[in-house]
């Protein structure tokens, strides 16, 4: 009887044995994600694409993470291709995270299988379309692997044509008077006009100008040199070239805020009050981005205009190929762009701004968000 119990003890250790044994032979095996997979970051309407800097980063893209519902490696493959239907790609790199950045190079390379080209004298465009997808994957990817794809993505490219990139500065127009910053002396930091980012003819100013009985008025530039002027005749807008002689200074009745636009093509201008107040006046403004000397890391300070708090500059700034944005006090609550380059008015949160490379005069205005790069030329 003994012996029987003892025989009894052990099936019954050895039947526990092999049902633990059985329990610890769970198989997962990988679901597709109900999801999917899917881009989820913001795009500019057209990445503009200088050649002279490759490297820069021309836009980061990001995506979900999806659940294989397995315990294995998902790995994310970013690819691009010429055609929308992708029947040929590129794979642009691979990575364990949602994100991967893509370089100006990378895009260029895109967009020239594309059938693009930045030589004006060829019947090539310079703008169109390159497309992009993510590729999820378990393990390794290789054979029978599971995977998901996302929907194609499609991204508007220019590439500046050739002759654009060497093109002689726009032209110029800065404040001058008593009722300005820099009052009558053309050499004392004036500032300049805003010009629009579609009509190199147009030019834009909002902000504060002295007024009253003892102000003469303004004028404005073309350098720091007195000739040639642009003022009134006869209430027209005409400058000294055409007139022959200096023109008259533009009035101001009242101490206040005004805008200000001008069209030098049709030689016309507007003139009205605007209230000031519906802009919040900032304690610290800086433009950053990887064209800035810290790149994305840190902002460049600008400087505050005494006269014109809404109206910040930082004079001969050297800047690289890349991006930049505008932000107030360190931090990207408050920041601004546009994907216009070397001048336009930015919105709120906007797109980052395209830069060439060069040394620049930057000036940005709070109160209607307008900015413009003036590249200074060595002498």
């Amino acid at each position: 009887m003994k012996k029987f119990s003892i025989l009894l003890l052990a099936f019954v250790a050895l039947l526990s044995f092999n049902a633990c044994t059985q329990d610890d032979d769970i198989v997962f095996v990988a679901q597709p994600d109900p999801e999917g997979i899917q881009f989820s970051n913001s795009l500019q309407n057209t990445y503009v694409l200088p050649s002279g800097n490759p490297d820069n980063l021309a836009e980061r893209f990001v995506w979900n993470e999806v659940d294989f519902e397995a315990p294995t490696t998902i790995s994310y493959e970013l690819q691009g291709s010429a055609s929308e239907a992708f029947d040929s790609y590129m794979v642009i790199g691979s990575t364990g995270s949602n994100n991967l950045g893509v370089t100006i190079g990378q895009m260029l390379d895109l967009a020239e299988e594309a059938g693009l080209d930045n030589d004006p004298e060829t019947e090539m465009p310079n703008t169109g379309t390159i497309y992009f997808k993510v590729r999820a994957f378990a393990g390794e990817g290789e054979g029978n692997a599971l995977e998901e794809f996302s929907e194609i993505l499609s991204v508007n490219v220019e590439l500046p044509e050739a002759e654009e990139e060497g093109e002689a500065p726009k032209m110029e127009l800065y404040l001058v008077g008593d009722a300005t910053a820099a009052g009558w002396d053309p050499a004392n930091n004036n500032t300049p006009l805003f010009r629009d980012g579609e009509n190199e003819n147009i030019y834009y100013f909002q902000g504060r100008f002295a007024g009253g009985a003892d102000v003469e008025g303004f004028k404005f530039l073309q350098t720091t040199e007195w000739q040639p002027q642009w003022g009134l005749s006869n209430g027209e807008l005409t400058n000294s070239d055409i007139l022959g002689e200096d023109p008259n200074a533009f009035p101001v009745e009242d101490d206040a805020y005004y805008s200000l636009m001008v069209n030098v093509d049709e030689m016309t201008y507007t003139w009205e009050a605007i209230d000031e107040s519906a802009a919040d006046v900032q304690t610290n403004i800086g433009i950053i981005g990887d064209s800035t000397p810290d790149g994305w890391d840190a902002d460049t300070n600008m400087t505050q205009s005494e006269f014109n708090p809404h109206i910040w500059y930082i004079q001969g700034i050297e800047l690289v190929d890349g991006f930049a944005k505008f932000r107030a006090n360190d931090a990207w609550d408050i920041n601004w762009g546009s994907e216009t380059p070397v001048s336009g008015q930015t919105t709120s949160g906007g797109p980052d701004i395209p830069v060439t490379a060069g040394t620049y005069d930057v000036w940005f205005n709070t109160l209607d968000g307008r900015y413009t790069f003036i590249p200074q030329v060595e002498e």
